[in-house]
């Protein structure tokens, strides 16, 4: 008899899921394990009001599968947002993979993750995302039709798109905080220089920003400071650099209460998801003047490529419904300012009331 396709497992902590702080009416959580490949994984599907939950798969090697399943509440919730604020006819989701990137990476385990992904029936569409390549996706797309962002699918790694919405969304900041959208000499502290960072790092150096970087990776410093003439610095250090715009690129919670005290940007704009511990740290930078680009209105470039795009013919449309991020972000800060909130709190009513509208 053949070993089942993949079967749901109550890891350790699971039972508390119902009760976990970041559940927030999520409509379904999947516990994925496959034996044969090592397989174990979740799957938080959020809210499917607008269309079936969209939201990329990320692996990483937590310590726990409560530390997963925090990820995989709070990124799908996040989804849900991003997707709506982007307009797009999508709810939100996200997959997270127990399992470290560089070591425990196997065909057989994405596979394997392709299946499950599969037996959900396209209520949850996948994606790349940290851990995850562009090659890792044809994998998982090879046992799924509810991929997206492959060659096969749209435009393929969606990255440069998410870059670009980064960038047109740190020049709609500056633009309302300093009065120009030129960016020549204004300094920027890049935290996280993956692809989207280092893609955000070109965009800034060619329209003649000064860039400060840091990446867990010396390597990607390195060639950042090769190529751009960047400052480097140490990533724990670079949300208080001395800079304009602090853009945090890498994984989220960067700004926290321990962190918002040591900020000296007046903005914050980066690609990180989740870049707020808490919902009380947008009062915080209100609190400072810090002008905070809500990460999900920014970084939704990525998503929209995967949404939209069905083949290479799409390239100019998307890049046109990515710079458009930049409009949105504008009108966040205007209501912002005419509400006295935080911008993150205006992000969310607009978030909010087109999911009612449908």
């Amino acid at each position: 008899m053949n070993a089942p396709l993949a079967q749901a497992v109550a890891l350790e902590d699971t039972s508390t899921a119902f009760d976990h702080p970041e559940f927030s009416g999520h409509e379904q959580v999947v516990f994925a394990h496959d034996p044969a490949s090592g397989l174990r994984a979740i799957i938080a599907i959020h809210n499917t009001r607008l269309g079936p939950a969209l939201g990329g798969c990320r692996m990483w090697g937590y310590r726990t599968s409560r530390e997963a399943l925090t990820d995989a509440l709070r990124l799908s919730k996040g989804m849900t947002y991003k997707n709506a604020l982007a307009g797009l006819p999508l709810g939100g989701g996200k997959s997270v993979i127990i399992a470290d990137p560089k070591t425990e990476k196997t065909p057989e385990l994405l596979k394997a993750f392709g299946r499950h992904v599969e037996r959900l029936a396209g209520g949850y569409i996948t994606a790349e995302d940290v851990g995850i390549t562009a090659a890792d996706m044809e994998l998982i797309a090879s046992q799924t039709g509810h991929a997206r962002g492959t060659e096969a699918t749209g435009l393929g790694d969606p990255s440069p798109y998410t870059a670009l919405g980064v960038f047109t969304g740190i020049q709609a900041a500056v633009a309302h905080k300093f009065g120009t959208s030129h960016l020549t000499g204004i300094t920027v502290s890049v935290q996280g220089l993956g692809n989207v960072g280092y893609g955000v790092c070109r965009y800034l150096h060619a329209h003649g920003a000064k860039l400060v970087v840091s990446d867990i990776h010396e390597p990607n410093v390195k060639r950042a400071v090769a190529e751009f003439g960047a400052q480097p610095i140490d990533p724990h250090q670079a949300h208080a650099a001395d800079v304009d715009v602090y853009a945090p690129c890498a994984l989220g919670a960067t700004i926290n209460a321990a962190t918002i005290p040591q900020i000296k940007a007046k903005i914050i704009a980066g690609a990180a998801n989740n870049q707020l511990q808490t919902p009380e740290d947008g009062v915080k930078l209100m609190q400072r003047g810090i002008l905070y680009a809500p990460d999900y209105a920014l970084n939704a470039g990525g998503v929209i490529s995967v949404a939209l795009a069905t083949s290479s013919k799409d390239d100019a449309m998307v890049r046109e419904k990515t710079l458009a991020i930049g409009d949105t972000l504008t009108a966040i800060f205007k209501r912002a300012d005419l509400e006295g909130l935080p911008t993150s709190v205006v992000a969310d009513k607009l978030a909010e009331e087109r999911l009612m509208a449908g």
